[in-house]
């Protein structure tokens, strides 16, 4: 799969990345997200493969393209007669995130990216359009911090593991009013906050590499972006655990259905029978092979964003494998047109 599809999926969230930063700084995010969707479909649906969209641009939305159950790749063409035999494509689960952190790009802040996890047909988790309570930690924390203890005690772990105090390591938590008592708590034992507005899957995967430093996200975010952080902190080999949430009431903001019970009845329908089941990155990308991969929109942790030049326009990637286990930076430079000189700056 990696041999087959790695670069096509490097250049489906370059597409991305690039048509969304256009609009970066405009404060119009429903745009950016729609020209990354565009951007994403329009390239995907040019890969040999039979493609199924699980986790998309939402699973209730009227979403007229990448929403959940929407077949892409070469078949989907008109001509399709043509191009391809279904019978001889490779039958892959992608969830994608065109443009994660709407907000960032419209008003200009770091850290948006286009997204996106693939494996074989039910090789990821099919999540509900709910929240998630998180936990990623670095590898080195695999399987000894819990989402099941307090913040304080996974701090503690934390800092024995990492073989640092308690006052080095930075916790990424989202500002949001649920997590107060959450913020309370991890500066109470110590810990430094870093507050970030939208995007937690770029704080996920940067738990899983050494000098982000960024040592553990916690709190609820979106559940499906939560598959798609897992994908990648399974293929790096660092910690995740996601559990759904279902009770508005422990949202606090934000859209999470109608009420508990009927969360709790969707869930069953969905042949999701334990609501409280904590999940691992392995559960929730279950997949023999794992792909991620992601370009920057605006510039981040782990990636530069979109820098356009005249003619012309450089990206940042990341794909990650845990076929070939390896993290690779891809640095491009799009031509648009034919320039004379290829500028760096």
């Amino acid at each position: 799969m990696e041999n087959t599809l790695g670069l096509e999926i490097i250049e489906v969230v370059e597409q991305a990345a690039i048509a969304s930063s256009k609009w970066m700084g405009k404060g119009e995010k429903n745009i950016a997200d729609q020209v990354a969707v565009e951007a994403m479909r329009e390239r995907m649906n040019k890969i040999y493969m039979r493609g199924r969209i699980v986790i998309g641009e939402g699973e209730r939305d009227d979403a007229p393209m990448l929403y959940i159950g929407e077949e892409v790749g070469i078949c989907t063409q008109p001509n399709a007669e043509a191009l391809c035999n279904p019978d001889e494509l490779i039958e892959i689960d992608i969830a994608v995130d065109p443009c994660e952190g709407t907000n960032l790009v419209a008003y200009g802040q770091p850290g948006s990216m286009a997204v996106l996890a693939i494996s074989e047909k039910g090789g990821l988790f099919a999540a509900p359009d709910f929240y998630m309570k998180k936990l990623a930690a670095p590898p080195a924390a695999k399987g000894k911090v819990d989402i099941n203890k307090s913040a304080t005690e996974n701090l503690k772990i934390l800092s024995e593991v990492l073989d640092r105090g308690i006052d080095e390591l930075v916790v990424v938590v989202m500002k949001r009013e649920r997590h107060n008592d959450l913020i309370k708590e991890i500066r109470e034992a110590g810990a430094r906050v870093a507050l970030i507005s939208d995007g937690d899957v770029g704080a996920a995967i940067s738990c899983g590499f050494a000098g982000t430093n960024i040592h553990a996200l916690m709190g609820i975010g979106a559940a499906p972006e939560g598959v798609i952080s897992a994908a990648a902190m399974r293929a790096l080999g660092g910690h995740f655990q996601g559990q759904l949430i279902y009770d508005p009431a422990v949202v606090k903001t934000g859209l999470i259905g109608e009420s508990r019970e009927a969360n709790l009845d969707r869930l069953k329908s969905m042949n999701i029978n334990d609501a409280d089941k904590v999940y691992d990155a392995h559960e929730l990308a279950s997949g023999k092979t794992v792909l991620f991969a992601a370009s920057g929109i605006t510039s981040g942790n782990l990636m530069e964003g979109v820098r356009f030049f005249k003619g012309g326009a450089r990206t940042q990637s990341l794909v990650i494998s845990n076929q070939s286990k390896t993290a690779r930076f891809v640095d491009t430079i799009h031509m648009f047109g034919e320039p004379k000189t290829l500028q760096l700056n």
